[in-house]
């Protein structure tokens, strides 16, 4: 690992949301479900490089909870969060849901 990189790393709640997503997809389309499948998995990827540049969760702001950030892969928001090297995605959420709601639920 070369210096500035992260290591990514799935936790088994972003792997089961991630698994949902794909599954409900597929129902209609398994073209489809690959394409969202391959565009989460790329942007979650690109967090090797420079994971603090992405925002800060805004829902959670409000709360001063300011350890959880977030990706966009429209409508998908992949939330994540960084420790010394390593970065952990903890949830990729339908941002056309409530995400406050799911937020809070697991992160509270």
């Amino acid at each position: 690992m070369t210096k500035g990189t992260y290591q990514v790393f799935w936790t088994q709640t972003a792997q089961q949301d991630s698994k949902r997503i794909i599954e409900y997809i597929a129902a209609d389309s398994e073209i489809q479900a690959r394409r969202v499948y391959l565009a989460i998995k790329q942007k979650a990827d690109n967090l090797r490089q420079m994971p603090l540049q992405e925002r800060i969760v805004p829902e959670l702001i409000y709360y001063s909870i300011l350890t959880y950030r977030e990706l966009i892969s429209p409508p998908w928001r992949i939330i994540y969060k960084t420790e010394e090297n390593k970065v952990w995605v903890l949830a990729v959420i339908d941002g056309r849901r409530n995400v406050e709601d799911i937020l809070l639920d697991r992160f509270i």
